[in-house]
């Protein structure tokens, strides 16, 4: 993957996370639980963290091995949408009243994806 479509996908990721940040705060707030909102606000952190990663990697790509890199890249990308993904659906199924109760082993699995992005970035990084 090319350091400028890497740099997209943290733009967007980070975009997109203020976008739903601002939704959340004060559109979702009245809306959802206590506890949902907090799952909301988890998916939203947890994206734009990865986004700034992913802005990041597209800077330094140069600095990391290239087939761990590619891991990376995908993983972060993938993770972002299903962990966060996942996490706002979820948050959200009683507003959407939407069937999503077979997401739950999704955001996990997203989460797996992200610590593979930074176990990639270590390896590549230690083999450079």
């Amino acid at each position: 993957m090319k350091a400028h479509r890497i740099i997209q996908f943290g733009i967007f990721f980070g975009l997109t996370s203020i976008f739903l940040g601002a939704f959340g705060a004060h559109a979702l707030k009245e809306a959802l639980s206590q506890n949902s909102l907090e799952s909301f606000q988890t998916g939203i952190r947890y994206q734009m963290y990865h986004a700034f990663l992913l802005l990041l990697m597209g800077f330094f790509k140069n600095r990391f091995k290239d087939t761990y890199f590619k891991i990376a890249a995908y993983c972060c990308i993938i993770g972002v949408l299903l962990f966060s993904g996942s996490i706002y659906l979820l948050s959200t199924k009683t507003i959407s009243q939407l069937s999503v109760s077979f997401l739950g082993p999704v955001t996990p699995f997203g989460g797996l994806l992200l610590i593979v992005t930074w176990i990639c970035l270590f390896l590549g990084l230690k083999k450079s």
